[in-house]
């Protein structure tokens, strides 16, 4: 009998699942919280720090169609932040050349064009070979078909650190299906 991974792999090839907001399978060992990333102020920014908290880590690009994006994550962060959201913006390069910014320039852009007061990480990679040890996790985690495709692809990571569901790029975060996902899961309290 196939596991549910397998099946859930087998259904999107054939198309008989949607790729948008599909929630990962059962996660594996260790969660979200063994990974660490590095600040855009290059200070440590170890998921474990979050612990407790729901988790939205968006791959993010300065001149992309997706950029005014950044405006509804900040809405995000703002509503939700005192329940338990911490949205995390990874910038990267690796579509279009859309992120050719210094972490100086990224995070002066992100705070005087949209107000962007979340943790942003340093430039990483999200795909491929070179790709983040965190990315490469969620993109086994959540199954074929939800890795990032391009900028703004959104991960959502429950306060125990399992992946919880991936929500694509045209997928704007204040889209009815992703502010129900993290209404369902903020932490109580």
């Amino acid at each position: 009998m196939p596991t549910r991974r397998e099946f859930v792999a087998t259904a999107l090839c054939l198309g008989l699942l949607p790729q948008r907001g599909l929630a990962a399978p059962a996660m594996s060992t260790g969660g979200a919280h063994r990974f660490q990333f590095i600040g855009i102020d290059g200070a440590p920014m170890p998921l474990s720090a979050y612990a407790g908290r729901l988790l939205l880590v968006v791959n993010t690009a300065s001149r992309c169609a997706y950029t005014p994006q950044y405006r509804d994550l900040e809405a995000l962060w703002d509503l939700y932040g005192a329940r338990g959201l911490t949205v995390i913006g990874t910038p990267s390069n690796d579509f279009g050349g859309q992120e050719p910014k210094s972490e100086q320039e990224i995070q002066g852009f992100c705070s005087g064009e949209y107000g962007v007061s979340f943790p942003l990480t340093e430039k990483i990679h999200v795909r491929g070979p070179l790709a983040h040890p965190f990315y490469r996790w969620a993109e086994t985690e959540a199954g074929f078909g939800n890795a990032p495709g391009w900028n703004f692809h959104k991960y959502l990571i429950g306060a125990d650190g399992r992946l919880i569901a991936a929500f694509p790029s045209a997928m704007n975060p204040q889209d009815p299906r992703l502010v129900a996902a993290i209404k369902a899961h903020l932490p109580a309290g």
